[in-house]
């Protein structure tokens, strides 16, 4: 059975910290898949994203994720613990084995 690592993202835009991440979370977990769950076109705390969902969804493709689901606009647009926690139960029902989290100078692995 394939083994999944959850990120939550927003991408905007998507850059080389967003990819160490995702490098940092597949080689540390040794995950088969990377989910993203990602913000549409309207981010945390009702902000517009610069570039829009496709051209961010597809940025995360090219660079290595393999599944991108959109976190819905209830969660997206609402402050970090409504953000993070509507993204969290997407990860979980798509029964990832990880969860990855990037902060400024570290990435944050945490097992199911």
């Amino acid at each position: 059975m394939l083994q999944a690592v959850g990120i939550i993202s927003e991408y905007n835009p998507f850059h080389n910290g967003h990819l160490y991440q995702l490098k940092q979370a597949k080689s540390r977990t040794g995950a088969d898949v990377a989910i993203a769950v990602m913000s549409g076109n309207w981010l945390q705390r009702g902000e517009p994203a610069l570039y829009d969902k496709w051209a961010r969804a597809q940025a995360a493709l090219e660079s290595g994720v393999d599944v991108v689901i959109e976190l819905p606009f209830y969660s997206a647009v609402q402050p970090s613990h409504i953000f993070s926690a509507g993204a969290v139960r997407l990860i979980s029902a798509m029964n990832c084995h990880w969860l990855a989290f990037g902060v400024e100078t570290l990435v944050l692995i945490i097992k199911r």
